[in-house]
């Protein structure tokens, strides 16, 4: 009969490979949570800048829209100026018709013959 050493080290190397496989468990997940943190911080920090800039574009839109708004109202405010200067000077070109037109007429026939003269050339 032949002496053999029951082998006991098949139990022992198993129980060294699932403990070595917990350990890689442990350390994938410590590092897929670390970095699920950091990109949840990579994350946070982008949508803040995002955020800054949108806030920032707005306001600068809304300045424009206040100087585009003020250069409209002054630029009303001017063709409304020189409209009723235009219309006081017609007023003042009838008044001086119906006042005088004989006067009137010669210095029409007069400034047509002189622009055709000027025109001619």
């Amino acid at each position: 009969m032949s002496n053999q050493v029951p082998d006991h080290s098949a139990p022992l190397t198993g129980n060294r490979i699932d403990e070595k496989a917990e350990r890689v468990k442990q350390a994938t997940s410590s590092a897929v949570a670390s970095t699920k943190e950091a990109v949840d911080r990579a994350a946070d920090h982008v949508e803040d800048s995002l955020h800054r800039a949108t806030d920032k574009t707005a306001e600068a839109a809304n300045r424009a829209a206040d100087t585009a708004a003020d250069v409209a109202e002054r630029g009303r405010e001017a063709c409304d100026r020189t409209m009723d200067t235009a219309d006081a000077w017609l007023e003042r070109a009838r008044l001086y018709v119906r006042e005088k037109p004989v006067q009137s007429v010669a210095m029409a026939l007069g400034a047509g013959w002189l622009l055709g003269r000027i025109l001619r050339r």
